[in-house]
């Protein structure tokens, strides 16, 4: 089977199940609440509506894209789950055996699922900054706020995102062929995603000894790539400091492409049983 027909496949298996719109609906509702909560708290902050401007909030430039940004800072587990979907999908469902008889060139198959992760990130990036952009910029506009949008920066900062959901999916789909069991990569990402990694950056930026640590992890490379980001901002931008937009691709690019060596080195030329 060719590259092109293994990675349809790999499309038509992942669309045949629910849980992709499911991860769709779930990030839609998640970003676009968050969106335009913060767009109105920050708004209703910048105009007087609070009383007096609340300190540590963004104004401006600044908090058009720190708002536009929440599609990347907070919405990234979402790619980073489907992609390791993708690969422990085959194991808990024991699909890999007619996947392989279709397609044995075992290397083939992780291609076709490398590209097909990238579609989806694609995909979910597409979703993640129409529910954020749209209210955020929606709320500015109706407080007389700048949005942002007439500025090339802005749009390069979107494109950028779109780059890093593409990187979180190939990441996934390592954690995937690293972690074969589905339930333990899920708990793997959440935990590391929502625990393990945020107490390391807060520590990175008040720990010295921490801070080299700090700006290598996923996280903060990847909000060094988009260019702003809530936890940066919240943090005074330290955490992902010393890195230039491509330094942070390259170390998200980094982690996808050793987790992937691991996982085939590890377990992808074994024996399915």
């Amino acid at each position: 089977m060719s590259l092109a027909h293994a990675t349809r496949s790999e499309l038509t298996k992942q669309f045949s199940t629910s849980i992709w719109w499911i991860l769709a609906l779930v990030l839609a509702a998640y970003l676009g609440v968050t969106a335009a909560g913060l767009a109105f708290a920050i708004a209703a902050s910048d105009t007087g509506m609070l009383g007096r401007a609340t300190q540590g909030l963004p104004t401006g430039a600044d908090a058009a894209s720190m708002l536009y940004s929440l599609a990347s800072a907070v919405g990234y587990v979402f790619p980073l789950l489907i992609g390791t979907l993708l690969v422990t999908g085959e194991f808990r469902h024991k699909t890999l055996t007619p996947t392989f008889l279709a397609t044995p060139r075992r290397g083939r198959v992780i291609w076709a699922k490398l590209i097909a992760g990238a579609i989806f990130g694609l995909l979910y990036a597409v979703l993640a900054l129409v529910v954020t952009v749209g209210p955020a910029a929606g709320i500015l506009v109706g407080f007389g706020l700048d949005t942002g949008l007439d500025s090339t920066d802005t749009w390069a900062m979107l494109a950028r995102i779109l780059l890093a959901f593409v990187l979180w999916a190939i990441i996934g789909i390592g954690v995937g062929l690293a972690v074969r069991n589905q339930v333990a990569a899920v708990v793997i990402v959440l935990a590391f995603t929502q625990f393990i990694e945020p107490l390391l950056r807060f520590a990175g930026a008040f720990v010295e000894a921490l801070t080299d640590v700090a700006r290598y992890l996923p996280g903060a490379a990847s909000d060094t790539l988009v260019g702003s980001s809530i936890f940066t901002a919240a943090m005074s931008g330290t955490a992902g400091g010393g890195l230039e937009w491509w330094g942070g691709a390259l170390v998200l690019l980094g982690y996808g492409v050793a987790l992937t060596l691991i996982g085939y080195i590890a377990g992808w030329r074994r024996d399915v049983t």
